[in-house]
């Protein structure tokens, strides 16, 4: 998939193309919807911005952990056919700019469709949307607003993701992502402790995205299932720090720090404790070994 930084560098390279517009945190079935709105004219892109909007207009507001930072959204659209992602750096003065003036560089990039959700905004104090989009490209570039995508009722997003993963709900999280939910990572050193009691575990640090609630799950990691710890790790050295350890079901892990690793959580097989000895601890990640390779 390629990767254009500016409106400018994706006039130079692509032409005749469909282009989605928004954030698209977590990629879910509502972002799905305006991508696949945006298929059918050529190659198929997604503009986004980085970093989150709210970060800069009203970072109160903005959620503490987000479901799926720049790296991991380009690795979920590649798999989804996007063609090509355009960056854009949300900042103040982006922010400031007048909304006839970003259309206008949207539709000198030779954009044959544009689509966005029907209530997507931009634009200095959000003078634009998708009705004001579509009077500026007239017979330029057609313009789709894309109604929300429902299930049970109501309307998928990525607050209600957040919420069912609080929840523990990662049926319902899967549900409205279209997909188990995953964070992505890189893995990194921690104390080893994992090999010494005979279950190597790769450290992933996962930045700013979201977590699901402590405890073991089921998970899958670069195609190979496993199980993962979130948690502080009581029985051996408790800490206010969370973490995610991962032991993966493959001989052909790589024995290397750096590599990243998507997790996607499958099942939780139950809460983090405190054991009153290691040798306890083996025999329960035994119990939760055998069950993750049974289910």
């Amino acid at each position: 998939m390629d990767l254009y930084e500016s409106l400018a560098s994706l006039a130079e390279n692509e032409e005749g193309f469909g282009l989605a517009l928004g954030v698209f945190d977590g990629v879910h079935l509502g972002h799905q919807a305006v991508i696949n709105a945006a298929r059918g004219v050529g190659s198929t892109g997604v503009l986004t911005f980085d970093p989150h909007p709210v970060d800069i207009l009203a970072p109160s507001r903005s959620p503490r952990r987000i479901l799926a930072n720049l790296e991991h959204k380009k690795r979920i659209l590649a798999t989804l056919g996007v063609d090509f992602l355009v960056v854009i750096d949300f900042t103040h003065d982006f922010a400031a700019q007048e909304a006839e003036s970003f259309a206008a560089e949207l539709l000198a990039t030779g954009v044959s469709r544009l689509t966005a959700g029907e209530d997507w905004t931009f634009g200095k104090k959000r003078g634009g949307d998708m009705i004001r989009l579509a009077e500026w490209a007239k017979e330029r570039a057609e313009v789709i607003a894309v109604p929300a995508v429902l299930h049970d009722g109501e309307r998928i997003s990525s607050t209600r993701i957040r919420q069912a993963l609080s929840d523990q709900k990662l049926d319902q999280a899967a549900d409205l992502l279209g997909r188990p939910y995953s964070v992505f990572g890189e893995v990194v050193k921690g104390k080893q402790l994992g090999r010494t009691i005979g279950f190597p575990t790769a450290n992933v640090a996962v930045s700013e995205e979201q977590l699901p609630p402590n405890g073991v799950y089921l998970i899958e990691g670069n195609g190979t299932r496993g199980v993962a710890n979130i948690g502080v790790r009581p029985t051996v050295d408790q800490s206010s720090r969370r973490s995610l350890e991962v032991h993966l079901f493959s001989d052909e892990i790589p024995n290397a720090y750096g590599w990243p690793l998507e997790v996607s959580f499958l099942e939780k097989i139950r809460d983090e404790k405190k054991f009153p000895s290691l040798d306890e601890l083996k025999v329960q990640i035994a119990r939760d070994i055998a069950h993750a390779k049974n289910s």
